[in-house]
């Protein structure tokens, strides 16, 4: 069946999954066209039996008390749809909830192991409402706003009273907090020099006594934090920037009286979960937990994720692989409860105990069996370097040959693979084929195969060509009539394909980039993400800079483009879509802008229901 923009709010998002006390607790996420927003409600599974404890619509996050008797979660109750901020909400097993405290906006959160006490991660400032007085950066975070007055510290949250008390100090931005399991010390991350805020520490703070000890320093990506169960060991993930930010995340860990200790840097792949979906739903939900004398950890291997565990000695062995994305997960005794999707199923609620997987939900097959989705086909081709390049091509029905859309990933350090991606699907439904792949600079791989910087634009570039040459040859696809898209990053290869090759009759690019000088002094990270992956900034190697723009290519392009850009997105700021469509408009090429208002670089992951809709039946 033809699938309309609308069909989206069909589906059901099924997040943040979480478990204690025998109980299983998780997020589920509606879209409402009617109110354009998402409403969320918190369920529960006793056994293999779930059902709502938390209505919502605001309701999301929950975090289980380590007894399992109470949650606390997130909640917007209260707020209006201006005000920003969010409330730490704490219920009883069937009991009514109550709320324990306000914050501009929470980034972590979790019980002490006693659950008397909450440690809460979240922002501090107060952003000025008219004129902005500005003397320290980041100007803007994405998806937050005017940040140059916010810092984000640790906060204790008494679960009972709701009493709260700031831990931290100074213009720093604590970013996670775990505690230990005598519930004396808390390990948290945090950024000191925010003109450098890759740069993070590892920390370990004594409640009794005061005391912050430096336990690790210098590291990136710092995503998560897990102490062992008998309080001697701390595991982190992170990296050292042996490839600059484009460095695989390692799992490190340290002892008292050693510095850190990496336990994965013997596995090829990076740790995490980096395959792209624009159907997740909100999670805070941990990705690192000790089993054992070892850690349990996701890895993203091609277009897959599962679940592995790392011994201390080095060695990985994989734990849950089934072919698919296991999203989040969380260990429940023996057992592992997840969520997991396919590129043809949208995530639900699963649970493994070593034998065959059990799903507990289902809210999608009602959907599911009335629109039968297509499985995309994946390819390996030999590029002409030799590497191996993974794709698939999603065909629509029919014999072909049919039209088509290159789509390109952003980061450039993510995948494509078998996240679900409702809009592939759509494409599909109105008879596109979707050509996707993983060219050099995605995650998935080596580190080597991830690293690009200072060449943008060449072996990523010459991979994505290769992959349509390929596809042409081995699929139904009319070579007449083929398009190329793609958003940030991807946005950014759309713009330099068609200021380099004329071989597609439309490209949309979205929340991209055209001009690497601008990005580097207009957005949240420009300045030291620029000098790292481009390796230039406007005072050094400024002629590399331009060399990689597609905005001084201008003159080149031909194919009649759709600019797709949020006017709040400070991640690839407005002025980069600007910039290209004057340019192009300037050089006689059809070209269309499209600006959303009150949206920012999440905008296909968030963006407000209703607004996209309006674009889609335009376009």
């Amino acid at each position: 069946m033809s699938l309309s923009p609308e069909d989206l709010a069909k589906l059901v998002l099924v997040s943040n999954p979480d478990a204690a006390g025998g109980k299983v607790f998780f997020t589920v996420t509606r879209i409402s066209l009617e109110n354009d927003r998402y409403e969320s409600s918190i369920w529960a599974c006793e056994g293999e039996v779930c059902k709502p404890v938390l209505p919502g619509p605001f309701d999301t996050a929950a975090r289980a008390s380590p007894d399992g008797s109470k949650i606390a979660f997130l909640s917007r109750r209260g707020f209006g749809d201006k005000d920003k901020g969010v409330g730490l909400w704490v219920a009883e097993w069937g009991g009514e909830p109550r709320q324990l405290a306000k914050f501009l906006g929470v980034l972590d959160f979790s019980w002490s192991p006693g659950g008397e006490a909450l440690a809460v991660v979240a922002y501090e400032g107060s952003p000025e409402g008219d004129v902005k007085h500005v003397e320290r950066l980041p100007l803007w975070i994405n998806d937050f706003g005017f940040a140059y007055n916010v810092s984000s510290h640790l906060y204790l949250v008494d679960s009972y009273s709701g009493v709260v008390e700031k831990i931290t100090d100074g213009d720093v931005r604590v970013l996670k907090a775990a505690w230990a399991p005598d519930g004396r010390r808390i390990a948290y991350a945090v950024a000191r020099d925010l003109l450098k805020p890759y740069l993070q520490d590892v920390v370990v703070l004594d409640l009794k006594t005061g005391e912050q000890m430096t336990a690790a320093s210098g590291f990136s990506s710092v995503s998560d934090i897990a102490w062992s169960p008998d309080g001697r060991h701390i595991a982190f993930t992170g990296h050292l920037r042996p490839r600059g930010l484009s460095s695989h995340s390692r799992i490190w860990v340290l002892e008292e009286g050693e510095g850190p200790r990496c336990v994965t840097c013997g596995f090829v792949y990076n740790v995490g979960n980096s395959v792209n979906s624009d159907v997740r739903g909100p999670s805070f939900a941990r990705a690192l937990y000790w089993a054992g004398d070892g850690l349990l950890f996701q890895a993203t291997v091609g277009g897959t994720v599962g679940v592995f565990r790392a011994a201390l000695s080095g060695d990985v062995e994989p734990v849950l692989t089934p072919g698919g994305v296991v999203d989040e997960f969380v260990p429940l005794g023996g057992a592992i409860v997840y969520t997991y999707m396919e590129a043809n199923k949208p995530k639900e609620l699963y649970i493994w105990d070593g034998g065959e997987p059990r799903r507990l939900t289902r809210f999608n097959d009602f959907v599911l069996e009335r629109w039968k989705l297509r499985r995309p086909s994946r390819f390996v081709l030999r590029a002409s370097d030799g590497a191996e390049v993974e794709g698939w091509v999603l065909l629509p029905e029919g014999p072909g040959p049919h039209k088509w859309v290159l789509y390109i990933h952003g980061g450039p350090k993510t995948a494509y693979g078998e996240g679900f991606m409702f809009e592939f699907h759509l494409l599909a439904s109105r008879g596109y084929a979707v050509v996707f792949s993983n060219p050099r600079g995605s995650d998935g791989y080596s580190e080597e195969f991830a690293d690009i910087r200072c060449k943008y634009g060449e072996r990523d570039f010459q991979d994505l060509m290769e992959v349509v040459d390929y596809v042409l040859k081995s699929y139904p696809l009319d070579p007449n009539r083929g398009a190329v898209a793609g958003g940030s990053y991807g946005g950014f290869m759309t713009n330099w394909i068609i200021a380099h090759v004329d071989r597609f009759r439309a490209a949309v690019t979205q929340r991209s980039i055209c001009d690497w000088v601008s990005m580097y002094g207009t957005t949240d990270i420009g300045w030291y993400f620029v000098e790292d992956q481009l390796c230039c900034t406007p005072w050094r190697n400024r002629e590399l800079c331009v060399e990689k723009s597609p905005l001084y290519l201008a003159n080149r392009v031909k194919t009649p483009t759709l600019i797709i850009h949020s006017l709040e997105d400070y991640r690839t700021w407005v002025d980069q879509g600007v910039l290209f469509f004057t340019a192009l408009r300037l050089h006689g090429v059809e070209a269309r802008l499209v600006l959303f208002p009150e949206e920012s670089h999440e905008l296909t992951r968030k963006g407000k229901p209703r607004t996209g809709w309006k674009t889609l039946r335009r376009f």
